[in-house]
C-alpha cells in the first residue's frame, strides 16, 4: 500500500512539475481570444489577466466537466488536464488587472449605477473593482461581453450554475442588466 501511494505522489508531482514548465505555452494559445497578459482587445472576449485564481480554476474545470456552458472554452479546456488548468489559473491570476473603461451616455451610466447599487453591489462592489471572493473583477471588462454573459444566465440552454448570479440577472429587465454592463464596464 506504501508502495501505492509513493507511485501515485511521484505521478502526481510529475503531472504538476510538467504542468508548471508548459504554461507559458499554453498561456500563450490563450492569447488569441484573451489578449496578452490576458488583456482582452476584442469586445466579446473577457480580460482574465489578474482575476482570481481559485475563480479561473472553477469555471474552467465547470466548463471541462460541463457543468457551464461555453461554445469554445467547454471544447478547449477539455484538452487540458487539472494540473494545466490549476498552472494557468495561477499564471493568469499572478497578472496585473488591466480594466479597459469603455465610455457610455451620463444617463446610461447613472441608469446603470442604480442597477448595480441595487443588484450587484454584494458580490462585485459598487465600481465592479471589489468583488467577494467568489466573483471576478468586472470593472472595465467589456460591456458586451458581460451582456453576452447575461444572455446566458437568461437562457434556459445554457448551463450557468452560480444560483445567485442567475437569480440577480433573471430579476433585473434586460434594460437594466445592459445599463450595468455599461456602468461596470466604464469603471477603472
Amino acid at each position: 500500500m506504501k508502495k501505492l501511494f509513493l507511485v501515485l505522489a511521484i505521478a502526481a508531482l510529475t503531472g504538476a512539475a510538467q504542468a508548471g514548465q508548459n504554461v507559458e505555452g499554453l498561456a500563450r494559445t490563450c492569447n488569441n481570444c484573451h489578449g496578452v497578459g490576458g488583456v482582452s482587445a476584442g469586445s466579446a472576449m473577457p480580460s482574465i489577466g489578474g482575476l482570481p485564481r481559485d475563480y479561473l480554476k472553477r469555471v474552467m474545470k465547470q466548463w471541462k466537466y460541463d457543468e457551464r456552458s461555453a461554445i469554445t472554452m467547454s471544447r478547449i479546456v477539455k484538452g487540458f488536464s487539472d494540473d494545466e488548468i490549476d498552472a494557468l489559473a495561477d499564471h493568469f491570476a499572478k497578472l496585473p488587472w488591466v480594466p479597459v473603461p469603455q465610455a457610455a451616455a451620463a444617463e446610461m451610466l447613472a441608469k446603470g449605477k442604480e442597477t448595480v447599487a441595487a443588484n450587484c453591489t454584494d458580490c462585485h462592489g459598487l465600481n465592479g473593482g471589489d468583488p467577494d471572493v467568489d466573483s471576478p473583477k468586472i470593472n472595465g471588462q467589456s460591456p458586451k461581453y458581460m451582456e453576452l454573459e447575461m444572455q446566458k444566465y437568461r437562457s434556459a440552454d445554457f448551463k450557468m450554475p452560480h444560483r445567485k448570479m442567475k437569480k440577480a440577472v433573471q430579476e433585473t429587465p434586460p434594460t437594466d442588466a445592459s445599463a450595468a454592463a455599461r456602468y461596470f464596464g466604464a469603471q477603472k
